[in-house]
Protein backbone atom coordinates (compact mmCIF):
# COMPACT_ATOMS: atom_id res chain seq x y z
CA UNK A 1 0.00 0.00 0.00
CA UNK A 2 1.43 3.61 -0.98
CA UNK A 3 -0.07 6.69 -0.48
CA UNK A 4 0.12 10.05 -2.46
CA UNK A 5 0.63 13.50 -1.86
CA UNK A 6 0.51 15.53 -4.64
CA UNK A 7 1.73 19.63 -4.22
CA UNK A 8 3.07 22.53 -6.33
CA UNK A 9 0.23 23.49 -8.28
CA UNK A 10 -0.85 26.86 -9.02
CA UNK A 11 -1.04 29.62 -11.35
CA UNK A 12 1.67 30.05 -14.16
CA UNK A 13 1.59 32.62 -17.04
CA UNK A 14 1.83 31.11 -20.63
CA UNK A 15 5.55 30.24 -21.03
CA UNK A 16 6.50 29.91 -17.37
CA UNK A 17 7.58 26.48 -15.53
CA UNK A 18 6.24 24.81 -12.38
CA UNK A 19 7.90 22.09 -10.54
CA UNK A 20 4.99 19.05 -8.78
CA UNK A 21 6.59 17.04 -5.85
CA UNK A 22 4.55 14.00 -5.18
CA UNK A 23 5.18 12.65 -1.56
CA UNK A 24 4.83 8.67 -1.45
CA UNK A 25 4.76 6.96 1.77
CA UNK A 26 5.41 3.60 1.14
CA UNK A 27 7.16 0.38 3.55
CA UNK A 28 10.71 0.07 2.72
CA UNK A 29 10.93 -3.32 1.70
CA UNK A 30 8.24 -1.87 -1.37
CA UNK A 31 9.64 -0.90 -4.91
CA UNK A 32 7.44 1.12 -6.81
CA UNK A 33 7.40 2.44 -10.72
CA UNK A 34 5.77 6.04 -11.05
CA UNK A 35 3.40 8.35 -13.32
CA UNK A 36 2.32 11.21 -13.52
CA UNK A 37 -0.78 11.97 -15.42
CA UNK A 38 -3.57 14.68 -16.23
CA UNK A 39 -6.97 15.37 -16.58
CA UNK A 40 -8.40 18.58 -18.23
CA UNK A 41 -12.29 19.73 -18.25
CA UNK A 42 -14.21 17.00 -20.27
CA UNK A 43 -11.19 14.89 -21.18
CA UNK A 44 -9.79 11.71 -20.69
CA UNK A 45 -6.49 11.17 -18.35
CA UNK A 46 -3.79 11.45 -19.98
CA UNK A 47 -0.52 9.65 -19.38
CA UNK A 48 2.66 12.24 -19.10
CA UNK A 49 5.11 10.97 -17.61
CA UNK A 50 6.83 7.61 -15.98
CA UNK A 51 9.94 6.58 -14.18
CA UNK A 52 11.15 2.99 -13.04
CA UNK A 53 12.06 2.23 -9.67
CA UNK A 54 16.05 3.28 -10.12
CA UNK A 55 14.95 6.60 -11.44
CA UNK A 56 17.13 5.48 -14.60
CA UNK A 57 14.55 4.75 -17.40
CA UNK A 58 12.15 7.66 -18.34
CA UNK A 59 9.04 7.79 -20.43
CA UNK A 60 7.39 10.71 -22.06
CA UNK A 61 3.80 11.55 -23.98
CA UNK A 62 4.76 13.32 -27.13
CA UNK A 63 2.65 16.03 -25.69
CA UNK A 64 5.49 17.14 -23.26
CA UNK A 65 8.50 15.49 -24.64
CA UNK A 66 10.87 18.30 -24.56
CA UNK A 67 9.25 20.22 -22.36
CA UNK A 68 8.57 18.25 -18.92
CA UNK A 69 11.06 16.46 -16.81
CA UNK A 70 10.54 13.05 -14.72
CA UNK A 71 12.68 12.54 -11.31
CA UNK A 72 12.55 10.97 -8.60
CA UNK A 73 14.55 10.90 -5.24
CA UNK A 74 14.09 7.23 -3.35
CA UNK A 75 15.58 8.54 0.12
CA UNK A 76 13.59 11.38 0.40
CA UNK A 77 10.15 9.30 -1.23
CA UNK A 78 9.63 12.23 -3.53
CA UNK A 79 9.06 12.22 -7.35
CA UNK A 80 8.92 15.40 -8.96
CA UNK A 81 8.08 16.71 -12.62
CA UNK A 82 9.31 19.64 -13.68
CA UNK A 83 7.10 21.48 -16.66
CA UNK A 84 8.55 24.61 -18.77
CA UNK A 85 7.90 26.27 -21.43
CA UNK A 86 3.72 25.55 -20.40
CA UNK A 87 1.03 26.50 -22.49
CA UNK A 88 -2.41 27.28 -21.96
CA UNK A 89 -3.31 23.90 -22.87
CA UNK A 90 -1.44 22.28 -19.79
CA UNK A 91 -4.15 23.31 -17.85
CA UNK A 92 -5.30 20.32 -15.93
CA UNK A 93 -5.34 18.49 -12.76
CA UNK A 94 -2.34 16.74 -12.05
CA UNK A 95 -2.08 13.42 -10.87
CA UNK A 96 0.86 11.37 -9.69
CA UNK A 97 -0.01 7.73 -9.53
CA UNK A 98 2.54 4.48 -8.45
CA UNK A 99 2.75 0.77 -9.04
CA UNK A 100 4.29 -2.06 -7.20
CA UNK A 101 6.64 -2.87 -10.03
CA UNK A 102 10.14 -2.22 -11.02
CA UNK A 103 9.69 -0.83 -14.61
CA UNK A 104 7.44 1.73 -16.07
CA UNK A 105 4.08 -0.76 -16.94
CA UNK A 106 3.17 1.64 -19.45
CA UNK A 107 0.82 4.92 -20.24
CA UNK A 108 -2.44 3.40 -19.66
CA UNK A 109 -4.00 4.87 -16.22
CA UNK A 110 -5.39 1.17 -15.67
CA UNK A 111 -1.81 -0.24 -15.32
CA UNK A 112 -1.26 2.27 -12.13
CA UNK A 113 -2.72 1.37 -8.69
CA UNK A 114 -2.19 4.23 -6.19
CA UNK A 115 -3.45 7.85 -7.36
CA UNK A 116 -2.80 10.64 -5.21
CA UNK A 117 -5.64 13.34 -4.97
CA UNK A 118 -4.30 15.82 -8.10
CA UNK A 119 -2.98 19.35 -7.81
CA UNK A 120 -4.74 21.95 -9.93
CA UNK A 121 -1.87 23.72 -12.46
CA UNK A 122 -3.68 26.69 -13.98
CA UNK A 123 -1.29 28.38 -17.65
CA UNK A 124 -3.18 31.32 -18.30
CA UNK A 125 -1.77 34.23 -20.76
Amino acid sequence: QVQLVESGGGLVPTGGSLRLSCAASRRTTDIYAMGWFRQAPGKEREFLAGIDWSGASTRYADSVNGRFTISRDNVKNLVYLEMNSLKDEDTAVYYCAAVRAGRIPGTQRRLYDYWGQGTQVTVSS
